[in-house]
């Protein structure tokens, strides 16, 4: 994960204030990220830039993407107790999220390949503010897809773009306007309107807010060459029935928006520290 300092300092003024007292401790300490949860672990990039910001030597016991039990030390720090301390709940912070979104995509990727093994799950846009570049790669640490990363990456025409011009003259005015390598992929609410989609240009097919039902109606329609993804409220529980109907892609804002943290603690040893 690229972490640029300017992220780092941020989350450390947020934390600290303005005369951080609580931390002022002398001498050095070891300290650990310890796993109180089984889980997929994500996010270690960005706690490793926030020690390593602060002068303390990190030592990592695991990758993004690992398999962790209950009770795993997953990152063993070293350095000034001040230091150390300052970076602690940051720490726990941003990989109990990650990991958080890590799981629970993971959940979703195999409950998907029960039914399909090559379908995929992906997030969406629905990101924390600030922390979209974490979330994505937690989802890719999951074994999902980061699908667009920011509005530059891809355009999607929706159903306000379809309002105002109609769904052919929507896909025309956007492919007049981007490059040849950016695909554009256009958003529908009626399974009859894929095959209009796909006759005016569209690389991707979002069948949005349908019924599993309605979803395999339109995707029967369509050429293999013609990308489908699923979206609007699909759950965990509902997966199954989505990855039935034969689309590429089912993308879910649950996997960031509504993924429980998993739980971690972090502990220190004065006495632990080598000379």
């Amino acid at each position: 994960m690229v972490v640029f300092e300017r992220d780092v300092e941020r989350w450390l003024a947020e934390d600290l204030g303005h005369h951080d007292v609580t931390n002022q401790l002398p001498g050095d300490t070891l300290g650990r990220l310890i796993a109180k949860e089984d889980g997929i672990v994500a996010g270690m990039d960005a706690v490793r830039a926030v020690f390593e910001y602060l002068g303390v030597g990190v030592d990592p016991g695991v990758a993004d993407g690992d398999s962790i039990r209950a009770g795993d030390t997953v990152l063993t720090v070293e350095g000034p107790t001040r230091e150390v301390l300052r970076g602690e709940r940051i720490a726990v912070n941003l990989i109990g999220h990650a990991s958080g979104i890590a799981t629970r995509t993971r959940r979703a990727v195999n409950t998907a390949h029960e039914v399909d093994e090559t379908v995929r799950i992906a997030g969406t846009r629905k990101t924390t503010p600030g922390l979209r570049s974490l979330e994505k790669l937690a989802i890719v640490a999951g074994g999902g897809d980061s699908h667009r990363l920011d509005l530059s990456h891809m355009v999607m025409v929706k159903d306000n773009h379809i309002a105002e011009m109609g769904l052919a003259d929507a896909i025309a005015h956007f492919k007049a306007r981007v490059s040849f390598a950016t695909k554009i992929e256009v958003e529908i609410e009626r399974p009859e309107d894929a095959s209009t989609a796909a006759a005016a240009g569209a690389d991707i097919i979002m069948f949005d807010n349908l019924a599993p039902a309605a979803i395999e109606r339109g995707v029967a329609g369509l050429s293999a060459e013609v990308l489908t993804e699923a979206s609007g409220g699909i759950t965990l529980e509902t997966i199954p029935e989505y990855a039935a109907t034969g689309v590429d892609v089912i993308s879910m804002g649950s996997l960031t928006h509504s993924a429980p943290a998993l739980d971690f603690s972090f502990s220190t040893d004065a006495n632990q520290a080598r000379d």
